[in-house]
């Protein structure tokens, strides 16, 4: 069955293409022979999700796929150890954990996507819909934090695929992190953009209370159309503005991550977001520019093409116009903020909006506590890296 927009309802991506690691690369060409007659009716697509066992078979990237074929399965993902680090000058952390690989929240803009070609799947609608969640991750955790050499940083939750996507309200992995970062009094900076976060006020609420926490909401738009069809999975604009009114009236301090902004598509409305996020209690903000690294770069002028047909080139053009003629630059000075007039003119926007709104920016809304921690107790009969065996 080729590719019909009535397919595509409930997923960001509108095509499978392989990965740039593939030997050979299958995109789905419609020849003209499958001929529609009468109304086509979209599939209704299952919205459970199925765990698939080691050596159950994936789709192959890029394949053609029947509807039925479209709902979420996931994996258990066998990690080593859950902490990556990193040494990006424009990253304000040093430390972060993923609890998932993909994310059914489908972000058509997703900076994330390439990062599921490592995995032989492809970055379009496999990063959607076959899922891995790491069960362990807070043993892992554990055992990381308990080693005497381990070096107490802020941890960021969350940050390559959102650590609340629908799966985390079944397997609840990020809610068993944070029950051992609060246990240890570990510090942690979340971003999301589920109101499922609201499930661990009880947890976020006590981390506030010793200045262990800060928690970023993305507001990507104010737009439910626009918003639907960008993230088509992930909670409403209105929703999300009251998740931070639920979480800064508890007390947990809460920014504003405006990202990414889309030039000729949300662009205009950054002034609005960040005004009505400052009325939500948000206290601090961000703003990061459009990214389209690697398959991104095929991914979404397919989606401007299904969505706005009528506004990609200027969009396009408008993203070029700030990548000095490309559309993704991974220079650490702008890749984040992008170059030129544009650019210049988007940065200055959003200073001024925050001035105006009295909101923070900058690395000033991070500011946490990190003189509180304390090693976590491992689990019984386990013995982590440089613990001592007992002797009897």
């Amino acid at each position: 069955m080729f590719d019909t927009p009535q397919k595509r309802r409930g997923r960001g991506a509108q095509s499978n293409r392989s990965g740039r690691f593939e030997s050979t690369q299958r995109v789905d060409i419609d020849d003209g022979w499958q001929v529609m007659t009468g109304p086509v009716s979209a599939p209704s697509e299952d919205k459970g999700r199925t765990r698939l066992d080691p050596g159950d078979g994936a789709l192959l990237p890029g394949s053609a796929e029947a509807p039925a074929t479209l709902r979420t399965q996931w994996r258990v993902d066998t990690a080593r150890r859950v902490i990556t680090r990193n040494q990006s000058p424009d990253v304000h952390f040093d430390q972060s954990i993923n609890p998932y690989r993909g994310c059914e929240h489908g972000c058509a803009y997703c900076f994330a996507r390439p990062s599921h070609t490592y995995l032989g799947h492809s970055a379009g609608l496999d990063f959607e819909r076959l899922l891995y969640a790491k069960l362990d991750a807070a043993n892992l955790l554990r055992t990381e934090l308990a080693n005497p050499r381990y070096q107490c940083k802020p941890i960021a939750l969350g940050v390559n695929t959102d650590a609340y996507q629908p799966l985390e309200r079944e397997l609840g992995i990020t809610r068993q992190l944070l029950e051992v970062l609060l246990e240890s009094r570990h510090p942690v900076y979340l971003i999301s953009k589920s109101s499922l976060i609201e499930r661990d006020l009880d947890l976020l609420v006590q981390m506030a209370e010793r200045n262990l926490v800060t928690v970023s909401i993305s507001m990507t738009t104010l737009d439910n159309t626009l918003s639907h069809r960008l993230e088509p999975r992930a909670a409403a604009p209105h929703r999300r503005l009251r998740t931070m009114r639920t979480l800064a009236g508890a007390g947990v301090p809460v920014r504003a991550s405006v990202s990414p902004i889309i030039p000729a598509l949300n662009e205009h409305e950054m002034d609005a977001i960040l005004e009505a996020s400052a009325q939500s209690g948000a206290t601090g903000a961000n703003a990061i520019v459009l990214r389209l690294p690697h398959e991104l770069a095929q991914l979404f002028p397919e989606w401007l093409e299904a969505c706005y047909p009528l506004k990609k080139t200027r969009v396009l053009k408008a993203i070029r116009s700030l990548r000095a003629g490309k559309l993704n630059t991974s220079d650490f000075a702008s890749r984040f903020s992008g170059e030129g007039p544009r650019a210049d003119i988007i940065r200055q926007r959003f200073e001024a909006a925050c001035r105006r709104y009295g909101l923070k920016s900058g690395s000033e809304v991070f500011t946490t506590d990190v003189s509180q921690f304390r090693a976590p107790a491992l689990p019984e009969n386990e013995i982590g890296h440089g613990q001592q065996m007992p002797l009897f």
